[in-house]
């Protein structure tokens, strides 16, 4: 195999990226961290926290979710949280050292008539002097811009998995619409944050297909979280998994994952995302090795458990990992301008 190109590519291959993926580990690892240091500060790991300001109740059928009505995971539906609730917790995020404020709503797409309560709880989370990722399901190209004259940061709307796969966990919103939301939230100028989950009973081919999706965007996101399932009994594949408990993703498998986001999106931040609870020290280090520079801290995800504070300062005084400083983040057409 050639050596591994550091520039920026949209034209990946799946072969190409099959042909990362089976190479031998060490190797991966190495070119991945030699693709990372190009384009990254080696030892510095953005700190993000995600806040659930309106649980529980979405119509969609994700068969990995909790908060579906058609799980039957126990999550109750609640309202969206009140603007002072959600700074007061953006403050206590920023103060546990947390650059970016990610909040989540559990909508198939936000009601115009939610939006100026979401414009004021950007404007809010901005003023403190964090970055700012929100994620409420589908967009218009108008709810879109008046989230870019708010000032929001990032906008997160994830693809799940392959093409392929992407309909066997849900039916009830299509892969094009996910990608038609991305490229309101690109029109509008806002960065993208999108990835997907590994560990739904999808094979390697999935995982190709997967990334071949993000990176051979026009421009690849700028945050792309890369989540482990969280099995939820109750949901059609927390079920699944209880019952084939061997198609949930060994840590080799989910590192290699990470390492192939990393040489196919360098300048992305790839983001270790869920089922990092459940993850050893050794894997997650690994994972830092292979490129990933962004975690989400804190006790909580939206619903799921999270390592928490403490564990995640011990894991970064035992590796040696700084946390990365805010500075104001470049918008998303300024990001491929410099990149180009």
């Amino acid at each position: 195999m050639t050596e591994i190109r550091t520039d920026i590519r949209t034209d990946w291959t799946r072969e190409e990226i099959a042909e990362l993926f089976d190479l031998p580990f060490p190797e991966l690892l190495f070119r991945a961290a030699q693709v990372h240091r190009s384009h990254h500060t080696a030892g510095e790991v953005q700190l993000c926290t995600l806040l659930s300001i309106k649980t529980g109740g979405c119509p969609e059928d994700c068969g990995y979710c909790s908060q579906s009505v058609h799980a039957d995971s126990g999550v109750e539906a609640t309202k969206l949280m009140d603007v002072r609730q959600v700074l007061q917790s953006a403050a206590q995020a920023k103060d546990a050292g947390s650059q970016r404020f990610c909040m989540g709503a559990a909508w198939r797409n936000p009601k115009d008539r939610d939006m100026p309560k979401i414009v004021e709880i950007v404007n809010g989370v901005r003023a403190m002097g964090m970055e700012t990722c929100m994620t409420l399901g589908m967009l218009t190209p108008e709810q879109a811009t008046m989230l870019s004259e708010a000032g929001l940061d990032y906008y997160n709307h994830n693809i799940d998995s392959s093409p392929e796969y992407y309909e066997r966990a849900i039916s009830t919103r299509t892969m094009d619409e996910r990608l038609e939301t991305l490229d309101h939230v690109r029109d509008a100028g806002i960065n993208v944050c999108s990835g997907g989950i590994v560990g739904m009973g999808e094979t390697r081919e999935d995982r190709v297909g997967f990334i071949q999706t993000l990176a051979t965007l026009e421009r690849h996101p700028e945050s792309v979280p890369v989540n482990a399932l969280v099995p939820v009994k109750g949901t059609v594949l927390g079920d699944m998994l209880a019952d084939t408990p061997m198609a949930k993703i060994d840590d080799i498998e989910f590192v290699r994952t990470i390492a192939v986001a990393r040489i196919t999106m360098p300048m992305s931040m790839v983001r270790l995302s869920a089922g990092r609870e459940s993850m050893s020290e050794a894997t997650q280090a690994l994972c830092f090795m292979a490129g990933a520079n962004s975690i989400f801290t804190g006790d909580k995800l939206l619903t799921a458990d999270n390592a928490g504070d403490d564990a995640d300062a011990a894991l970064f005084a035992k590796l040696g990992l700084t946390a990365l400083k805010g500075e104001e983040p470049m918008r998303a057409c300024a990001v491929q301008e410099a990149a180009e």
